[in-house]
């Protein structure tokens, strides 16, 4: 049964209670009891890695962590568990898409379009496999809104396009792009879509099934659990075609001087130990995840930062540039730097981001050097909103009176 309580919510957040206000889960979640608890449990009580035991206690163990997996699957409604790699976060997933698939499939005069909305983590990858293919990136630019057209990319798309880059939610705007529609242009003309799902998929899991996703991504960190963990997704017919990235142990089922046999997907990409204790401390934040009203709680999300919004706009020089109904709200004011109010803002004990949020591109069609962000998950509530309004205020008549 799923159901959302915000005070209920909030009790499962033991950082919350901190003097700090946290605003910036956009950068990363405050992580709920269980998932430390399960961390914790697997570090005292248990000393076996996975799939190399076969004691009671390693069977046990590997069970969880592959209960883990699945539910990751069954997060985004991959056709199975077997489409689901474990990575250190979105970044490596990107890179291992690029490096492990594209690079064999992409030659010189290929095109890659990447959207101006994109974190530096799925745009750098994409500069570097063009670097090492003779592929070219063509920019889907940004609209005098800071959202993208639809209408502009069709042109953009040709026999050339080879893989369309799309972030699923902004972590500068909120802006969200119409993904089933831009997947649908791009297999028009026989182009792959990678998802970058590391804001979107705590507020809105997305259906890769459903909507045909080819490749997507996401971190367990901005998602009620441990850093250091990622998912890479990937359909079936194309993780087949993908030679292993790395090397090690669990990686393979035969090897000699000559050659070695991979092990089946997807564990010919996880080579080494791996982070056992993340991936079982995650399935317990997707099993509490698993009875909760996500789109409620959405609701709950967006209604926090339409107060913050109402409350800001009545000061002057305001300006905001992120989307309506947004979990995060950026913004500047006219002739006050983002860092001079930033800092104010965290000596005041008011945790939130300023600068340019790894999106210089997004900055430099925005025409501004930063801005400040706030962002909230549901365990936050007004008070948190009101303390940060009267901390802004109080930074503002500061750096006001030094105008002066």
């Amino acid at each position: 049964m799923h159901y959302f309580s915000a005070k209920q919510f909030r009790d499962q957040f033991p950082a919350i209670h901190s003097q700090t206000i946290f605003l910036d889960s956009a950068a990363t979640s405050l992580k709920p009891s269980l998932m430390s608890q399960a961390s914790d449990d697997y570090y005292r009580y248990s000393g076996s890695s996975v799939y190399r035991g076969q004691s009671p206690e390693a069977l046990t163990t590997t069970k969880n962590y592959e209960l883990g997996r699945n539910r990751a699957a069954q997060l985004i409604n991959a056709q199975s568990d077997k489409n689901i790699i474990w990575t250190r976060g979105t970044t490596e997933s990107i890179n291992l898409i690029t490096q492990s698939y594209f690079r064999n499939n992409l030659a010189p005069n290929d095109e890659i379009i990447v959207s101006e909305l994109e974190h530096h983590s799925n745009l750098l990858p994409w500069i570097i496999l063009a670097q090492q293919t003779g592929a070219k990136i063509i920019k889907w630019p940004v609209n005098k809104h800071y959202t993208l057209d639809i209408e502009s990319l069709k042109p953009r798309l040709s026999s050339r396009t080879k893989v369309v880059v799309i972030t699923q939610m902004s972590n500068v705007t909120g802006f969200q792009p119409d993904i089933a529609q831009i997947t649908l242009l791009a297999h028009s003309v026989g182009a792959l879509i990678v998802v970058d799902g590391a804001q979107g998929v705590v507020h809105c899991p997305i259906d890769v099934s459903e909507m045909d996703i080819d490749f997507y991504a996401f971190s367990a960190h901005k998602l009620y659990g441990p850093t250091g963990l990622g998912v890479c997704y990937g359909k079936t017919e194309l993780l087949a075609k993908m030679p292993p990235w790395h090397g090690g142990g669990k990686m393979l089922t035969e090897v000699n001087f000559e050659h070695f046999t991979p092990a089946p997907v997807p564990y010919c990409f996880e080579a080494g130990t791996p982070n056992i204790a993340g991936v079982i401390a995650f399935s317990a934040a997707l099993e509490w995840l698993d009875t909760i009203d996500l789109p409620q709680s959405e609701t709950y999300c967006c209604a926090l930062i339409e107060y913050a919004y109402q409350q800001l706009k009545q000061l002057p020089g305001f300006i905001c540039y992120s989307q309506p109904n947004s979990p995060l709200l950026a913004f500047n004011f006219a002739g006050i730097h983002f860092s001079d109010l930033g800092l104010l803002l965290t000596e005041q004990k008011i945790a939130l981001r300023y600068g340019q949020h790894c999106a210089q591109p997004l900055m430099d069609a925005m025409a501004i050097s930063g801005c400040l962000r706030i962002s909230v998950m549901p365990y936050n509530d007004q008070q948190d909103i009101d303390k940060f309004i009267n901390a802004v205020k109080f930074a503002l008549s500061i750096l006001n009176d030094e105008d002066e």
